[in-house]
């Protein structure tokens, strides 16, 4: 698997616990990643990293040992750091996991990212921070903000491997959501339905049109979902005429 947008090298900058390293490599197994930085000084790679990196020895086989953040940083276009950003005004927007993922299918192909971690006691520092040009964030409870190393690389990860999974299966990709237009035609008949059976004279209807509004909105219909709510409307107000002219 090469490194492009989706499938980032991880890099670990002056990672401490042989643990910690041979996990990160389990976690990335686990979500399909295979290529690993560390960056000086790191641990060593030695008999605890291999025993917590199970199933994953080869990321620590093939691992790149680089002497500074630069220097392991030469080969990518896209650059991610990772911060805690409690103790640091960010300099640029940060992310969430979700929108990690989402940014990263905006990249061409070909495109080599890292997503870049620090050491365990205190992150990435300032001067770190500077190298990359967006940073994600984990959300967590603030009793206790901060995550495990393996633990942090695992939860991006996950995001970025279920986006993937999602990019691959042509069954799980959603068609674009319906012009305004056709949303507004939708709400029109809404209304008509909700007149027709009474509903515009309760004195609600007015918010009640409002909310239809917003969810239709929240829910980004399809061209194809419009077409069937409003068959649905439709067909009802014929219903509603007819028992009108049977009623008369």
């Amino acid at each position: 698997m090469s490194s492009g947008p989706l499938s980032p090298t991880i890099v670990l900058v002056r990672p401490q616990e042989q643990g910690n390293i041979g996990a990160t490599a389990r976690a990335m197994a686990n979500m399909g990643l295979e290529h690993l930085r560390l960056v000086q000084p790191a641990a060593s790679l030695g008999r605890v990293a291999y025993a917590f990196a199970v199933g994953a020895h080869e990321i620590l086989d093939r691992a790149v040992i680089a002497e500074s953040l630069s220097v392991a940083l030469e080969p990518f276009q896209r650059i991610i750091g990772t911060s805690s950003v409690r103790s640091r005004e960010p300099t640029t927007r940060v992310l969430s996991p979700w929108e990690l993922a989402e940014t990263l299918t905006r990249e061409d192909g070909s495109t080599r990212s890292a997503l870049v971690f620090g050491s365990e006691p205190s992150g990435l520092t300032n001067e770190e921070l500077a190298h990359c040009g967006q940073v994600v964030q984990i959300p967590c409870s603030p009793q206790q903000p901060t995550l495990n190393l393996s633990q942090a690389v695992l939860i991006l990860s996950w995001e970025l491997f279920q986006k993937r999974e999602s990019a691959a299966d042509p069954a799980s990709s959603r068609p674009p959501a319906a012009p305004a237009e056709q949303v507004e035609g939708l709400m029109s008949q809404a209304t008509e339905v909700m007149t027709a059976i009474g509903f515009a004279r309760d004195d609600t209807f007015e918010g009640v049109s409002r909310e239809l509004r917003q969810l239709s909105a929240r829910a980004g219909l399809t061209a194809r979902e419009v077409s069937l709510l409003r068959g649905i409307c439709r067909r009802a107000l014929h219903s509603l005429e007819d028992t009108s002219d049977r009623i008369a």
